[in-house]
C-alpha cells in the first residue's frame, strides 16, 4: 500500500482566505462527528478481532479501521473532492487544491482492541511545507482537541476551554510520554533510555492522546520513533497551536514522520533535544 505524502500533495499553495478557513474547519469537524459513529459501533464489542499488517511484529488492524477510514474519504469526496488524501488504511489519492486531509481512523488499535479508552482519530490538514489544522479525537470520552487557524482548544465532558502547554518545568521535572518502552533502533533506544533516567516521571500506552495532554498541559514531553506522517500531522497542530514545539530528534520540521519529540517549550525542547542527540539523524 503506497502511503508517500508526495503523492498526495498537490503543488499549488492553496489561498486561504478567512471562507474557505472556515469551510476546512467545519468539514474537519464533520470528519469526526462521523468517525465517532464508525468508530463506536464496534469499540468494545463482543468479538472484535484484528488482522495483523505485519509479518514481524503485531500491527492490528480491525473493521473499526477501515470502516472510519472510508466513512471520512466518502465524506470528504462529496465535501472536498478537490482536496487530496493520505490515510493509514488505503492509498493516498491526488488533489488539485494543494491540501492534503492526513487520517487516521484508529490511532491505537492496540488500545481499541483492548477496550481501553486512549485511543483517538486523528484529522490533519497540511499544503505543500506546514500543517495547518489538526484534531484529536477521542470518541469514547467525547473529548476533542483542535488547533490550527487561530483556534486552540478542547471540548467535552467538562465543557470547553482553551489549550495551552503547562508551566515552564525543568527536564528533572518533566512528565514524559511514549507509546512503547521500546522505541526504535538500538541507538535510539538508548538516547531514549538516557532521557528516561533525567526526566521525573514516564508513562507508556498513550499512542495520540499524549500528545493531547501535552497540549492540555496536564504533560510536558512526548518522545516517539518510527512514526508515519498520519501519526503525526494533526498532533502537531494541536500542540503547536497551544504552544508547545513538534521536531525530530535533531530538531527539524517532522511532517512526513520518523523519529518525534514534541515539547511544552522551547527550553524543554531544547534540554531533551540535547540528550537525545547521539540517535537524530
Amino acid at each position: 500500500m503506497v502511503h508517500s505524502p508526495a503523492a498526495a500533495a498537490a503543488a499549488a499553495p492553496p489561498d486561504l482566505s478567512p471562507e474557505l478557513q472556515a469551510e476546512l474547519i467545519a468539514t474537519a469537524h464533520a470528519l469526526a462527528d462521523v468517525a465517532r459513529v464508525e468508530t463506536l459501533k464496534y469499540f468494545r464489542a463482543p468479538g472484535l478481532d484484528a488482522d495483523n499488517k505485519s509479518s514481524s511484529h503485531f500491527d492490528p488492524v480491525t473493521v473499526a479501521d477501515r470502516a472510519c477510514e472510508k466513512a471520512m474519504r466518502d465524506l470528504l469526496a462529496e465535501r472536498r473532492p478537490m482536496d487530496a488524501v493520505l490515510g493509514e488504511e488505503q492509498d493516498a489519492t491526488p488533489g488539485t487544491s494543494g491540501l492534503t486531509w492526513v487520517l487516521d481512523p484508529i490511532d491505537g488499535t492496540r488500545g481499541f482492541l483492548t477496550g481501553t479508552p486512549v485511543w483517538g482519530v486523528l484529522i490533519g490538514l497540511r499544503d505543500a511545507e506546514r500543517v495547518l489544522y489538526g484534531i484529536i479525537d477521542q470518541p469514547h470520552i467525547g473529548e476533542r482537541f483542535e488547533g490550527g487557524f487561530g483556534r486552540a482548544c478542547v471540548s467535552g465532558p467538562h465543557g470547553q476551554r482553551t489549550l495551552a502547554t503547562g508551566p515552564r518545568r525543568t527536564l528533572a521535572e518533566a512528565r514524559m510520554f511514549s507509546t512503547f518502552p521500546e522505541v526504535g533502533t538500538p541507538a535510539e533506544a538508548a538516547a531514549f533510555r538516557r532521557l528516561v533516567g533525567q526526566v521525573r516521571l514516564t508513562r507508556y500506552g498513550l499512542d495520540c492522546y499524549g500528545y493531547a495532554l501535552v497540549a492540555a498541559g496536564q504533560a510536558d514531553i512526548v518522545v516517539e520513533a518510527g512514526l508515519n506522517s498520519y501519526d503525526v500531522l494533526a498532533p502537531i497542530a494541536v500542540i503547536e497551536a497551544a504552544g508547545g514545539i513538534v521536531s525530530d530528534w535533531k530538531g527539524a520540521p517532522v511532517l512526513d514522520g520518523g523519529q518525534v519529540l514534541a515539547a511544552a517549550n522551547a527550553d524543554l525542547h531544547r534540554a531533551a533535544l540535547e540528550v537525545l542527540g547521539e540517535a537524530g539523524g
